[in-house]
């Protein structure tokens, strides 16, 4: 390990990437509401809305600095260290406005969800079919791999959200691992962490332990799921960041896939198939996208919100390429 950091606190945390103005923070926090707001729907990723906005990669970034030396400083109390290594201004920026829309607008989405399912979905469609075409003007040619991989990505999607909820335990060990394999779909775009718990059969069973953080009970069960997510985090982003050093055009063009694939849940119009009671209300888990049933206002506004959506995607991510 190397020696102890010997610089002044202020120097410890500028050391490392993240925003340098107020500004600058302020958008990030916001760009972290987004991802929130969008890993609390069940079939919308965060990752994808990481995308969107344009931080993706320097996400995955910033998770990889948590690593072997960050511990070992930690061992020794070198926490200027810690703050000069670890992303340490970004990575609290944008997960304070994850933490936020968690706690704040959940309810609002759930009852957008509800009460206004078919606009609200809408919405979401545009900005995901937006991001696919954002994402795939990143990629460098379609030709060969970049192709196969696409259409890997897609039927990976396909087979992930087609997936029906099942009855799984709810001992510790597997809260842990619902932890770990929750917050590495919701990093992935495409792939939706409350689905995938959802599916797990625990979706319900976590977000009430949210309800009443406090009880004993509860706090071990969040504690164990949030120790998971960490674990997670810092595992599967080192197996991101390799695979986008090492193949960066063949990644690109999977999670494309992934993205694409997942446009099948987002659809606005569903046969519902499968139900299932959650927090005292019935949620569609399973449905097979239908044609609208008929052209009305109902369907105006839909296709308005789906417009607002693929236009604002397209509007932030030529933003980005100015400040570029």
């Amino acid at each position: 390990m190397k020696n102890k950091f010997n610089g002044t606190w202020k120097e410890a945390c500028w050391a490392s990437p993240g925003p340098r103005s107020f500004r600058q923070a302020a958008v990030l926090y916001l760009k972290g509401l987004c991802m929130g707001s969008a890993d609390v729907i069940p079939g919308v990723s965060g990752g994808t809305i990481a995308l969107i906005t344009g931080i993706y990669e320097q996400l995955i970034t910033a998770l990889k600095s948590i690593d072997l030396k960050a511990v070992q400083r930690l061992l020794v109390f070198d926490i200027k260290g810690i703050l000069a290594e670890i992303h340490v201004r970004f990575l609290a920026g944008l997960f304070l406005g994850i933490l936020t829309a968690i706690l704040s607008l959940a309810r609002l989405m759930n009852y957008l969800l509800h009460y206004h399912p078919v606009s609200t979905w809408s919405f979401f469609f545009g900005l995901i079919a937006a991001s696919i075409l954002v994402m795939g003007k990143q990629v460098d040619g379609w030709s060969g791999g970049a192709g196969i991989w696409f259409v890997a990505g897609i039927i990976g999607a396909s087979v992930i959200v087609n997936l029906l909820p099942v009855t799984t335990p709810e001992a510790l060990w597997f809260i842990f691992f619902c932890g770990v394999v929750a917050i590495c779909a919701m990093i992935l775009p495409g792939i939706s962490g409350a689905f995938i718990l959802l599916i797990l059969g625990k979706y319900e069973f976590i977000t009430a332990t949210l309800k009443n953080p406090f009880l004993p009970h509860n706090m071990v069960i969040i504690a164990v799921f949030c120790i998971g997510c960490v674990v997670g985090l810092v595992g599967f982003s080192r197996v991101l960041n390799y695979l986008l050093q090492r193949f960066h055009n063949l990644t690109l063009a999977f999670l494309t896939g992934l993205i694409t694939g997942s446009l099948q849940k987002i659809w606005p119009w569903k046969q519902v198939l499968g139900t299932r009671e959650i927090s005292g209300k019935l949620h569609v888990i399973w449905g097979r996208p239908i044609r609208p049933p008929s052209v009305d206002s109902e369907l105006v506004t839909a296709v308005l919100l789906a417009l607002l959506g693929f236009i604002t995607v397209l509007v932030i991510e030529r933003l980005s390429r100015q400040r570029r």
